[in-house]
């Protein structure tokens, strides 16, 4: 059984951000996609709204840029989905795939 101490559930915006953050704050977070990484933005085209592109930027790109620089800053990612999260006691317990997890802290970050 692998122990973090915070798993992040989410692989879209959200969830890679949040793998941003706690990584640079060296807190080796352990992410779980989903069957989906990427979520709604994988369907999207052009995203004109999002800091940083003046001129827009696929959808696509910017989930494999931000999964990149999870990554870059040390998060792990895996593109399994979550069965089952047990939140009764610490460390929290987490199913997914064909393995037991636990963690000090999870994050849901589902859309």
């Amino acid at each position: 059984m692998e122990h973090r101490k915070v798993i992040i559930i989410g692989g879209a915006c959200a969830g890679y951000t949040a793998a941003i953050y706690t990584s640079r704050a060296r807190l080796e977070p352990l992410v779980f996609t989903g069957s989906e990484p990427g979520g709604q933005l994988m369907l999207t085209s052009v995203i004109e709204n999002f800091p940083g592109f003046p001129e827009g930027i696929e959808g696509p790109e910017l989930m494999s840029n931000m999964r990149k620089q999870a990554e870059r800053f040390g998060a792990t990612i895996k593109d399994i989905k979550v069965a089952s999260v047990d939140f009764s006691k610490k460390p929290y317990r987490i199913v997914a795939g064909e393995s037991t997890y636990t963690a000090d802290s999870i994050i849901i970050a589902s859309g």
